[in-house]
């Protein structure tokens, strides 16, 4: 009987030399989105847990700090960004920024928020290895940045409004924002309480986790950069603005959270 070539390294045991399946790009990035990213975020259920505490720890800060002082908005706000449209601008003003189309302040405080919440991302996972000191000061600081906008916004009559215009993109920039504040929670306490793990393999093992969840963090700010982009210049009511941020954030908890459920239940 004629016998197999042996490849170089390989042993006619090992059938997985000849007959193993190469899987192609499509097939990982199928498994990426279908298992890996899915499976990582449920992993890190109670550090986003956490993480979201932290958030709206943050944002209840910082309106209560603009409400005793609204010398806490500039403190909080660049002044630049601001232009002085902050406690002291009047309603009207306010209210023409949400419904004009495209305004200088709005559009650069979304400019703002959503680079800042780019960094604040990878500064929470990056720094996450500092124990997640770091991490959980950024999702507070986050958190009071758009407390203090709101709260300028509230005491206006606007806060509905305002929390509409936010919502178009927020629901998926902020989810995005605390996943990637878990993933860095993750790393930085298993970093301090390895249990009977050296703190290398602890790290590591919680790095691949927080690493799949991060890759999975920049597809969901690139398509919270999309629906700001386009939002912001076109839907105008406040219903629709509320609709579509409700509806992409129940799309997010449906794919995170219920998806393997069912489809584990039609196996």
């Amino acid at each position: 009987m004629t016998s197999l070539p042996v490849r170089m390294g390989c042993s006619p045991q090992s059938l997985g030399c000849f007959y193993g399946a190469r899987r192609g790009l499509p097939q990982r990035v199928g498994d990426f989105f279908l298992h890996d990213w899915p499976g990582a975020i449920r992993d890190l259920w109670r550090e986003t847990l956490v993480s979201v505490a932290l958030m709206f720890v943050g944002i209840g800060a910082g309106a209560w700090l603009v409400a005793s002082d609204k010398g806490w908005f500039d403190a909080i706000i660049p002044s630049g960004l601001a232009a002085g449209r902050g406690p002291d601008a009047s309603a009207e003003m306010l209210r023409s920024m949400l419904y004009d189309g495209d305004n200088g302040f709005l559009s650069g405080f979304a400019a703002y928020l959503f680079t800042h919440n780019v960094q604040v991302a990878i500064l929470a996972f990056a720094l996450g290895f500092a124990f997640a000191v770091p991490t959980v000061l950024l999702m507070l600081f986050n958190g009071c940045i758009l407390g203090a906008m709101f709260q300028v916004y509230w005491a206006k009559g606007l806060g509905m409004e305002l929390g509409g215009w936010l919502a178009i993109h927020g629901t998926t920039e902020l989810f995005a924002i605390t996943l990637a504040g878990a993933a860095g929670v993750r790393i930085g306490t298993r970093i301090a309480f390895p249990g009977e793990l050296t703190r290398m393999t602890a790290a590591a093992h919680a790095g691949r986790v927080a690493a799949t969840a991060m890759v999975g963090v920049s597809v969901m700010l690139l398509s919270a950069g999309l629906l700001e982009g386009i939002g912001r210049q076109t839907i105008t009511s406040d219903v629709t603005r509320y609709a579509i941020g409700t509806g992409m954030l129940a799309l997010w908890i449906g794919y995170f959270y219920l998806f393997q459920v069912v489809r584990n239940g039609d196996r």
